[in-house]
């Protein structure tokens, strides 16, 4: 990233997160050059990237001031979860059924969709990266690269993470089918039957599913809406339950948007690695950030092979193509075996698509382009949700990703306002399907990945008044 887009970008957060608020005025171009150590001009080209983004405006003779964000930020839950502590079995697959299948129809307003619009991927690029790559194809990978991967797409997997100073061998690297896959594969390499699994409260829903899927017990533990699970709870469920793993988001969390500080993922490895318990990390956000550089994962301080790290290009890329992978550590071993006696292999033609597509350096110019609107749409819908939702109500503020947890007034029955919102044609994840214990019933998680519109205002207009019909 160069200089003046990285100081647009941390601009921009700042004014998303209501550090900078609406109407409020930038310091000028002469403070901003002698506080960053940067040119005049390169404060300059920041200021017009801003502008052209709809995030600043210049006033004559003034200087440059806010336009966007939301006048008045929502205050954010602080502490979300109040588990019990014991290991529960899980039962939640047909509440998350019946959700998603809501979510398909292209009239429906996706507010619970698990996605982001299918309009910022470039596919047109990923069709011609395909053509090309198959044109070039070697017949004989199509046997050599079977289970483990495109030995291409592995390289430059390995180089993404070198951006971040992470040096990965690309044979430490499982291709999968998405990183779902790459989750249950890990789980099937450190659980059998029965074990008990620490699980993030609330946590992503396809957790709950591969649990309840495998016959295995999951232990909620807290979980901070800002920085993530509880440490010190954590410590506590692996004294007294002895799990056999601990499955966490570390980055831009589903469905609450968290994300752990660095050196918290820190203490997160060597408290695990005290215990001997491995860690599942799903990574599957981490090219959505807001800020001026990645996250590192948790996997950064992994020592002696215990993290299991999975993640994706669904998310960020290519979500119809199924792509995921997985560094395994001390477990790739049994991990491929796993592979190569369940699926054999994920699509190679996918494969080599993305792998070229990396190879012409446009990835990062699309994930340019993909969080920046993902951060102007947060922003939108922060505002929306504070100028249609009751008051009372608190909103999470991610620095990454595309999704919000909303907490609504403690009266709100978020699983009778998914009934009535559904049959308006409006779809919303509630609560309890984030949780084995079925916890949060007064809160829902929000999609702004797809663009706001006015039918997305009708939809927020149309959810107020569902709420205070059950005031």
């Amino acid at each position: 990233m160069k200089r003046y887009e990285a100081l647009a970008e941390d601009i921009a957060l700042s004014i998303r997160t209501g550090i900078l608020k609406r109407g409020e005025k930038l310091p000028s171009v002469r403070q901003t050059s002698e506080r960053r150590g940067i040119s005049q001009a390169t404060v300059y080209q920041a200021y017009y990237l801003l502008e052209a983004r709809g995030l600043i405006r210049a006033r004559e003779r003034s200087g440059y001031y806010v336009i966007a964000g939301a006048s008045k930020l929502l205050p954010e839950p602080e502490l979300l979860s109040s588990t019990s502590g014991d290991s529960t079995t899980v039962d939640v697959s047909e509440l998350i059924f019946e959700v998603l299948q809501s979510t398909k129809a292209r009239d429906v307003v996706p507010l619970g969709s698990a996605f982001p619009c299918p309009s910022l991927f470039p596919y047109d690029k990923l069709a011609s990266s395909m053509h090309s790559s198959l044109q070039q194809l070697d017949p004989w990978a199509t046997v050599a690269d079977l289970t483990t991967g495109s030995s291409e797409l592995r390289r430059q997997i390995a180089l993404r993470y070198l951006l971040v100073g992470m040096h990965v061998n690309p044979d430490d690297i499982l291709i999968t089918n998405g990183a779902l896959e790459a989750l249950n594969l890990a789980l099937l390499a450190v659980t059998r039957p029965g074990d008990a699994v620490i699980i993030e409260s609330p946590a992503f829903y396809g957790a709950l599913q591969s649990l309840e899927r495998m016959g295995l017990k999951a232990i909620e533990v807290a979980t901070h809406p800002r920085e993530g699970i509880d440490l010190n709870a954590l410590e506590s469920a692996l004294h007294k339950h002895q799990p056999k793993a601990c499955w966490l988001m570390t980055s831009f969390q589903n469905p609450l948007g968290c994300s752990m500080p660095e050196q918290k993922k820190q203490n997160l490895v060597a408290l695990l690695e005290k215990f001997q318990v491995p860690l599942i990390e799903d990574d599957v956000y981490a090219e959505l950030y807001f800020s001026s550089h990645r996250p590192l994962p948790a996997k950064a301080f992994d020592q002696s092979g215990l993290v299991l790290h999975c993640s994706s290009f669904s998310k960020s890329l290519a979500p119809g193509f199924r792509i995921g992978w997985i560094l395994g550590g001390r477990y790739l071993p049994k991990l491929i075996r796993q592979k190569l006696s369940s699926s054999l292999s994920a699509s190679l033609p996918a494969q080599e698509a993305i792998a070229h597509y990396l190879s012409k350096g446009h990835y990062d110019n699309h994930l340019r382009r993909l969080r920046h609107t993902l951060s102007v749409q947060q922003s939108v819908y922060t505002e929306a949700i504070a100028r249609y939702l009751p008051a009372g109500t608190l909103a999470t503020r991610p620095s990454g990703g595309y999704v919000l947890w909303l907490e609504l007034p403690t009266h709100v029955d978020v699983l009778r306002l998914q009934r009535l919102a559904i049959a308006l044609g409006i779809s919303i994840a509630p609560g309890p399907m984030f949780s084995a214990q079925r916890q949060f019933r007064h809160c829902l998680r929000l999609n702004y990945g797809h663009p706001y519109s006015d039918k997305t205002a009708e939809a927020m207009q149309t959810l107020s008044k569902l709420i205070q019909q059950q005031s």
